[in-house]
């Protein structure tokens, strides 16, 4: 068999790496591990080769809040077709922060870097239709979207409304791109992964009750399992369909899209 290729994004926090030995226990997997920490990056890949004997496994520095390093990383992976995209970076400064580019850091690398990278990607995702399939790692925490205040300029910056907006957004811009997909062989879904003690959890003054396992386990749900191969453009949480109300509103879906994509 053809090895299958999965790209997963935040790959060393503590949900991302057991994403990354769940998929990497299928000898036929190649998993490109992606995370901004050269030095945990390279750690989790060792250690990841060690407690599940495959070797297939890589690891890339990306900064996920700017634009230009997702496209370096799509570069260096040009011709490698990539069944799957686990989009599971995400941050939460504690103040408002600004990227080098000016934009800010929670809208910057939770929303427009997910965004940036299946913009990248698309083409290595195509050649491996009609059996592609993107998975956005979001939240039930999510809520508070003000389409005119995207980046906490006029509104008071929190960790938590800042990040509550990306995890919206990451779910309505699911719908967006399930939609483009939909005759292209790709699918596109977004799932609540778990409660897990984590330090992102821990930066917005929570804990978590589940193993990084036990939230891994709805994303690598919707990348590996043949209940969902013909499913796209939905939200899951537990490893079931939940109704989404971000995603009923269409027109302010494609207005967030549309404003997401000049970046």
């Amino acid at each position: 068999m053809a090895k299958k290729t999965f790209i997963v994004t935040g790959a060393y926090g503590g949900i991302g790496k057991a994403i990354c030995e769940i998929l990497a226990k299928d000898l036929n997997h190649q998993i490109i591990l992606a995370g901004r920490n050269e030095r945990e990056l390279n750690s989790t890949v060792e250690q990841i080769k060690s407690t599940t004997k495959n070797n297939s496994i890589q690891g890339y520095v990306v900064d996920f809040s700017s634009r230009k390093s997702i496209e370096n990383f799509a570069l260096q992976l040009k011709d490698q077709p990539i069944n799957v995209l686990i989009n599971n970076h995400a941050t939460g400064p504690q103040k408002r922060e600004l990227t080098k580019d000016g934009i800010e850091v929670q809208f910057a690398t939770n929303v427009l870097g997910y965004i940036w990278m299946i913009n990248s990607f698309e083409n290595n995702l195509r050649k491996c239709a009609p059996n592609a399939r993107i998975v956005n790692v979001a939240s039930y925490w999510a809520g508070g979207l003000d389409i005119n205040d995207l980046q906490f300029e006029k509104r008071r910056y929190s960790t938590d409304a800042a990040y509550r907006q990306s995890k919206q957004a990451n779910r309505m811009l699911t719908f967006a791109y399930a939609q483009k997909f939909l005759h292209d062989g790709i699918t596109v879904n977004v799932c609540h992964p778990g409660d897990s003690n984590t330090k992102l959890s821990n930066s917005m003054g929570f804990g978590g009750h589940e193993t990084p396992e036990q939230s891994a386990r709805t994303p690598v749900y919707l990348a590996v399992s043949n209940d969902v191969a013909n499913i796209t453009g939905k939200y899951f949480r537990d490893c079931k369909i939940q109704d989404d109300p971000f995603m009923k509103d269409r027109e302010l879906i494609q207005k967030l899209y549309d404003l997401c994509q000049k970046y």
